[in-house]
């Protein structure tokens, strides 16, 4: 019985250990990000979900919300908050929505078919939880941090593209491609790599 405590203590250990390395790693990549050509300046691509999503598919769905909240919690000490953390809240609940229903289809039977599903899901439940969090909390509330309305943001947007005009087609022409396409990339990293780093996640 002591045995099999000591066992099961010692791979919480490690699995707490590598929640945090992951978490680490995705709060430095999260550091650097860069604009897109089709969506405005204040949405910017970075690939932090990678570490997350490679948790997530390794370690577990919870996990993968663990390292997610990890990362966020770094980023919060390293850069500070503009929003009295209801951006990086919301940063947290746009990440969940994509490596934790990836992680939980995969969870349930390994194979490539279900890693490829997983992430077809996630990449959707990112784009469609990101409607209603960029339309009724995140833009809202950087409208009143930058003391700006938010058709300041719209026409950020409409220099960009001009079918944009105001925040439902901000939301339509910007926020769901952005979305759409950082689940493409992400997902198509994990896919290459995941294999390879998967022996060192199980260690």
């Amino acid at each position: 019985m002591k045995n099999e405590i000591s066992v099961r203590e010692r791979g919480n250990a490690k699995t707490v250990a590598k929640i945090g390395v992951l978490g680490a790693i995705a709060a430095v990549l999260m550091l650097f990000e860069f604009p897109l050509w089709f969506a405005p300046a204040f949405y910017q691509l970075d690939f932090s979900e990678v570490p997350v999503l490679l948790g997530s598919f390794a370690l577990g769905p919870a996990a993968g919300a663990a390292i997610e909240l990890v990362k966020i919690l770094i980023n919060f000490v390293l850069k500070g908050t503009i929003t009295g953390g209801v951006g990086e809240l919301g940063n947290f609940a746009v990440g969940c929505a994509f490596v934790v229903p990836a992680g939980y289809i995969y969870k349930r039977n390994k194979s490539i078919k279900t890693a490829i599903i997983g992430l077809v899901v996630g990449t959707l439940s990112l784009a469609i939880i990101g409607i209603f969090l960029n339309y009724y909390l995140l833009i809202p509330v950087y409208a009143k941090v930058f003391g700006a309305p938010i058709q300041a943001f719209v026409d950020m947007g409409n220099a960009i593209n001009p079918a944009i005009t105001d925040l439902k087609t901000l939301i339509l022409f910007a926020v769901v491609p952005f979305n759409l396409f950082k689940g493409i990339v992400i997902s198509s990293i994990v896919v290459l790599i995941y294999k390879r780093i998967s022996p060192i996640l199980h260690r």
